[in-house]
Protein backbone atom coordinates (compact mmCIF):
# COMPACT_ATOMS: atom_id res chain seq x y z
CA UNK A 1 0.00 0.00 0.00
CA UNK A 2 1.10 3.30 -0.87
CA UNK A 3 0.04 6.15 1.73
CA UNK A 4 -1.75 9.42 -0.19
CA UNK A 5 -2.74 12.19 2.41
CA UNK A 6 -5.77 10.22 4.70
CA UNK A 7 -6.26 7.10 2.05
CA UNK A 8 -4.47 4.36 1.05
CA UNK A 9 -4.30 3.00 -2.70
CA UNK A 10 -2.44 -0.02 -4.06
CA UNK A 11 -0.58 -1.29 -6.95
CA UNK A 12 -2.00 -0.85 -10.58
CA UNK A 13 -4.78 1.70 -9.44
CA UNK A 14 -6.29 3.53 -12.60
CA UNK A 15 -7.79 6.87 -11.49
CA UNK A 16 -9.36 9.02 -14.13
CA UNK A 17 -9.66 12.67 -14.26
CA UNK A 18 -10.56 14.91 -11.46
CA UNK A 19 -11.47 11.39 -9.07
CA UNK A 20 -12.24 12.74 -5.65
CA UNK A 21 -11.33 10.21 -2.78
CA UNK A 22 -12.49 11.05 0.92
CA UNK A 23 -10.63 9.96 4.38
CA UNK A 24 -9.63 6.77 5.57
CA UNK A 25 -11.25 4.82 2.07
CA UNK A 26 -8.91 1.85 1.41
CA UNK A 27 -8.19 1.33 -2.98
CA UNK A 28 -7.07 -2.24 -3.14
CA UNK A 29 -4.71 -3.26 -6.00
CA UNK A 30 -6.22 -3.31 -9.78
CA UNK A 31 -8.81 -1.02 -9.48
CA UNK A 32 -9.79 1.44 -12.22
CA UNK A 33 -12.03 4.34 -11.51
CA UNK A 34 -13.52 6.52 -14.37
CA UNK A 35 -13.39 10.26 -14.91
CA UNK A 36 -15.40 12.39 -12.27
CA UNK A 37 -16.19 9.56 -9.86
CA UNK A 38 -16.35 10.16 -6.19
CA UNK A 39 -15.60 7.76 -3.31
CA UNK A 40 -16.11 9.30 0.22
CA UNK A 41 -14.78 8.45 3.27
CA UNK A 42 -14.12 5.27 5.05
CA UNK A 43 -15.27 2.98 1.97
CA UNK A 44 -13.07 -0.11 0.51
CA UNK A 45 -12.79 -0.70 -3.30
CA UNK A 46 -11.84 -3.99 -4.90
CA UNK A 47 -12.08 -5.68 -1.03
CA UNK A 48 -10.06 -9.03 -1.91
CA UNK A 49 -11.87 -12.30 -2.66
CA UNK A 50 -11.89 -15.49 0.34
CA UNK A 51 -8.56 -16.41 -1.59
CA UNK A 52 -6.54 -13.67 -0.30
CA UNK A 53 -6.45 -15.44 2.78
CA UNK A 54 -5.83 -18.96 1.89
CA UNK A 55 -3.12 -18.31 -1.29
CA UNK A 56 0.34 -17.19 -1.48
CA UNK A 57 0.25 -16.42 -5.37
CA UNK A 58 -3.25 -14.49 -4.67
CA UNK A 59 -3.68 -11.63 -7.27
CA UNK A 60 -6.79 -9.26 -6.70
CA UNK A 61 -9.27 -9.41 -9.86
CA UNK A 62 -9.88 -6.25 -11.78
CA UNK A 63 -12.61 -4.00 -10.11
CA UNK A 64 -13.85 -0.88 -12.63
CA UNK A 65 -16.25 1.64 -11.42
CA UNK A 66 -17.76 3.91 -14.46
CA UNK A 67 -17.21 7.52 -15.02
CA UNK A 68 -19.63 10.11 -12.79
CA UNK A 69 -19.71 7.49 -10.21
CA UNK A 70 -20.99 8.02 -6.31
CA UNK A 71 -19.61 5.50 -3.46
CA UNK A 72 -21.36 6.76 -0.40
CA UNK A 73 -19.38 6.45 2.93
CA UNK A 74 -18.25 3.03 4.23
CA UNK A 75 -19.39 1.14 1.39
CA UNK A 76 -17.54 -2.11 0.27
CA UNK A 77 -16.73 -2.99 -2.75
CA UNK A 78 -15.36 -6.78 -3.85
CA UNK A 79 -12.91 -7.24 -6.12
CA UNK A 80 -13.62 -8.80 -9.44
CA UNK A 81 -17.04 -6.45 -9.72
CA UNK A 82 -17.55 -4.49 -12.62
CA UNK A 83 -20.06 -0.95 -12.22
CA UNK A 84 -21.34 1.34 -15.09
CA UNK A 85 -21.16 5.14 -15.50
CA UNK A 86 -23.17 6.91 -13.05
CA UNK A 87 -23.00 3.91 -10.29
CA UNK A 88 -24.44 5.09 -6.95
CA UNK A 89 -24.61 3.57 -3.37
CA UNK A 90 -25.74 4.91 -0.01
CA UNK A 91 -24.43 4.47 2.99
CA UNK A 92 -22.82 1.25 4.43
CA UNK A 93 -23.29 -0.84 0.86
CA UNK A 94 -21.87 -4.06 0.44
CA UNK A 95 -21.65 -5.70 -3.26
CA UNK A 96 -19.34 -8.99 -3.05
CA UNK A 97 -17.60 -10.16 -5.72
CA UNK A 98 -18.76 -10.92 -9.32
CA UNK A 99 -21.34 -8.63 -9.66
CA UNK A 100 -21.94 -6.51 -12.91
CA UNK A 101 -24.04 -3.63 -12.96
CA UNK A 102 -24.71 -1.50 -15.86
CA UNK A 103 -25.14 2.50 -16.30
CA UNK A 104 -26.81 4.59 -13.88
CA UNK A 105 -28.18 1.96 -10.97
CA UNK A 106 -28.62 2.64 -7.52
CA UNK A 107 -27.73 0.71 -4.62
CA UNK A 108 -29.26 2.18 -1.10
CA UNK A 109 -28.29 2.12 2.45
CA UNK A 110 -27.35 -0.66 3.89
CA UNK A 111 -28.19 -2.91 1.04
CA UNK A 112 -26.16 -6.15 0.51
CA UNK A 113 -25.40 -7.74 -2.80
CA UNK A 114 -23.69 -11.31 -2.41
CA UNK A 115 -22.07 -11.29 -5.47
CA UNK A 116 -22.25 -13.66 -9.15
CA UNK A 117 -25.07 -11.69 -10.04
CA UNK A 118 -25.89 -9.45 -13.17
CA UNK A 119 -27.73 -6.07 -13.07
CA UNK A 120 -29.16 -4.08 -16.35
CA UNK A 121 -29.00 -0.19 -16.54
CA UNK A 122 -31.39 1.78 -14.24
CA UNK A 123 -32.01 -0.74 -11.64
CA UNK A 124 -33.10 1.04 -8.32
CA UNK A 125 -32.49 -0.70 -5.55
CA UNK A 126 -33.80 1.16 -2.44
CA UNK A 127 -32.48 0.86 1.44
CA UNK A 128 -31.90 -2.37 3.12
CA UNK A 129 -32.50 -4.61 -0.19
CA UNK A 130 -30.87 -8.10 0.25
CA UNK A 131 -29.62 -9.85 -2.99
CA UNK A 132 -28.76 -13.41 -3.06
CA UNK A 133 -26.13 -14.96 -5.20
CA UNK A 134 -26.47 -15.83 -9.11
CA UNK A 135 -29.46 -13.63 -9.43
CA UNK A 136 -30.64 -11.73 -12.25
CA UNK A 137 -32.02 -8.23 -13.01
CA UNK A 138 -32.66 -6.44 -16.27
CA UNK A 139 -33.18 -2.86 -16.95
CA UNK A 140 -35.28 -0.76 -15.80
CA UNK A 141 -36.08 -2.68 -12.48
CA UNK A 142 -37.40 -1.43 -9.47
CA UNK A 143 -36.32 -2.57 -5.77
CA UNK A 144 -38.22 -1.52 -2.66
CA UNK A 145 -36.79 -1.62 0.87
CA UNK A 146 -36.27 -5.36 2.66
CA UNK A 147 -36.97 -7.11 -0.49
CA UNK A 148 -34.93 -10.51 -0.17
CA UNK A 149 -33.97 -12.29 -3.54
CA UNK A 150 -33.30 -15.72 -2.03
CA UNK A 151 -31.48 -18.97 -3.83
CA UNK A 152 -31.09 -21.69 -1.55
CA UNK A 153 -34.19 -24.15 -2.92
CA UNK A 154 -33.08 -27.06 -0.02
CA UNK A 155 -30.95 -24.80 2.65
CA UNK A 156 -28.24 -25.75 3.22
CA UNK A 157 -27.30 -27.21 -0.04
CA UNK A 158 -24.88 -26.30 -2.57
CA UNK A 159 -27.39 -25.13 -4.99
CA UNK A 160 -27.32 -21.76 -5.87
CA UNK A 161 -30.29 -20.37 -8.18
CA UNK A 162 -31.34 -16.86 -8.16
CA UNK A 163 -34.48 -15.31 -8.79
CA UNK A 164 -34.34 -13.54 -12.72
CA UNK A 165 -36.22 -10.16 -12.85
CA UNK A 166 -37.11 -8.84 -16.45
CA UNK A 167 -36.83 -5.43 -17.55
CA UNK A 168 -39.14 -2.90 -16.10
CA UNK A 169 -41.11 -4.75 -13.55
CA UNK A 170 -41.24 -3.34 -9.39
CA UNK A 171 -40.40 -5.30 -6.67
CA UNK A 172 -42.76 -3.95 -3.55
CA UNK A 173 -40.93 -3.62 0.20
CA UNK A 174 -40.81 -6.53 2.08
CA UNK A 175 -41.57 -8.71 -0.79
CA UNK A 176 -39.40 -12.25 -0.78
CA UNK A 177 -38.42 -14.23 -3.95
CA UNK A 178 -37.47 -17.74 -3.45
CA UNK A 179 -35.05 -19.37 -5.73
CA UNK A 180 -34.90 -19.79 -9.45
CA UNK A 181 -38.38 -18.20 -9.49
CA UNK A 182 -38.83 -15.60 -13.11
CA UNK A 183 -40.26 -12.39 -12.64
CA UNK A 184 -42.28 -11.17 -16.20
CA UNK A 185 -41.03 -7.92 -18.06
CA UNK A 186 -43.64 -5.27 -16.62
CA UNK A 187 -44.84 -7.07 -13.71
CA UNK A 188 -45.65 -5.78 -10.18
CA UNK A 189 -45.01 -7.95 -7.33
CA UNK A 190 -47.17 -6.49 -4.01
CA UNK A 191 -45.73 -5.52 -0.75
CA UNK A 192 -44.99 -8.58 1.46
CA UNK A 193 -45.86 -11.19 -1.18
CA UNK A 194 -43.97 -14.37 -0.82
CA UNK A 195 -43.41 -15.43 -4.68
CA UNK A 196 -42.99 -19.05 -5.29
CA UNK A 197 -43.91 -19.51 -8.97
CA UNK A 198 -43.01 -17.65 -11.82
CA UNK A 199 -45.01 -14.32 -12.32
CA UNK A 200 -46.20 -13.54 -16.10
CA UNK A 201 -45.52 -10.41 -18.12
CA UNK A 202 -47.72 -7.36 -16.95
CA UNK A 203 -49.13 -9.66 -13.99
CA UNK A 204 -49.80 -8.26 -10.69
CA UNK A 205 -49.31 -10.54 -7.73
CA UNK A 206 -50.35 -10.38 -4.08
CA UNK A 207 -50.23 -12.69 -1.05
CA UNK A 208 -48.33 -15.61 0.31
CA UNK A 209 -48.10 -17.71 -1.62
CA UNK A 210 -48.22 -14.47 -4.33
CA UNK A 211 -51.12 -14.98 -6.50
CA UNK A 212 -52.28 -12.95 -9.79
CA UNK A 213 -54.46 -10.51 -8.79
CA UNK A 214 -54.83 -8.79 -12.73
CA UNK A 215 -53.14 -7.24 -15.86
CA UNK A 216 -51.40 -4.26 -14.16
CA UNK A 217 -52.63 -1.98 -17.35
CA UNK A 218 -55.79 -2.64 -15.69
CA UNK A 219 -55.09 -0.43 -12.33
CA UNK A 220 -55.98 3.25 -12.46
CA UNK A 221 -53.55 6.01 -11.84
CA UNK A 222 -53.72 8.12 -8.60
CA UNK A 223 -52.56 11.38 -10.32
CA UNK A 224 -55.21 10.89 -13.08
CA UNK A 225 -58.28 8.81 -12.61
CA UNK A 226 -59.09 8.98 -16.41
CA UNK A 227 -56.12 7.42 -17.25
CA UNK A 228 -54.55 3.81 -16.21
CA UNK A 229 -50.66 3.86 -14.19
CA UNK A 230 -49.71 1.19 -16.20
CA UNK A 231 -47.23 0.52 -18.11
CA UNK A 232 -45.74 2.78 -15.69
CA UNK A 233 -42.57 4.49 -18.26
CA UNK A 234 -45.79 6.63 -19.47
CA UNK A 235 -46.35 7.81 -16.54
CA UNK A 236 -42.97 8.45 -14.87
CA UNK A 237 -40.07 9.61 -16.15
CA UNK A 238 -37.77 11.47 -13.05
CA UNK A 239 -34.16 10.39 -13.92
CA UNK A 240 -35.42 8.43 -16.67
CA UNK A 241 -33.33 8.44 -19.82
CA UNK A 242 -37.05 9.54 -21.67
CA UNK A 243 -37.52 12.66 -18.52
CA UNK A 244 -37.16 15.64 -21.69
CA UNK A 245 -39.05 13.47 -24.44
CA UNK A 246 -41.40 11.18 -23.20
CA UNK A 247 -40.64 7.02 -22.83
CA UNK A 248 -43.04 6.74 -26.35
CA UNK A 249 -40.40 8.84 -27.98
CA UNK A 250 -37.40 7.56 -26.53
CA UNK A 251 -38.48 3.92 -27.33
CA UNK A 252 -38.65 4.54 -30.48
CA UNK A 253 -35.45 6.09 -30.88
CA UNK A 254 -34.23 2.68 -29.07
CA UNK A 255 -35.95 0.57 -31.14
CA UNK A 256 -34.60 2.35 -34.64
CA UNK A 257 -31.08 1.77 -33.46
CA UNK A 258 -31.54 -1.91 -33.54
Amino acid sequence: MKFNGNFKIGDNVKLGKNVKIGDETVIYDNVVIGDNAIVANNCIIGEPINDYYSKKTYKNPVTSIGANSLIRSHSILYAGSNFGDYFQTGHRVTIREQTVMGQHCHVGTLSDIQGFSEFGNHCHLHSNVHIGQKSKIGNFVFIYPYVVFTNDPTPPSNICIGPTVDDYAQIATRAILMPGVHIGEHALVGAGCIVTRNVNDYSLVLGSPAKHFCDVREIKSRENKSQNHYPWPNNFSRGMPWEKIGYKKWLAKQNSHE
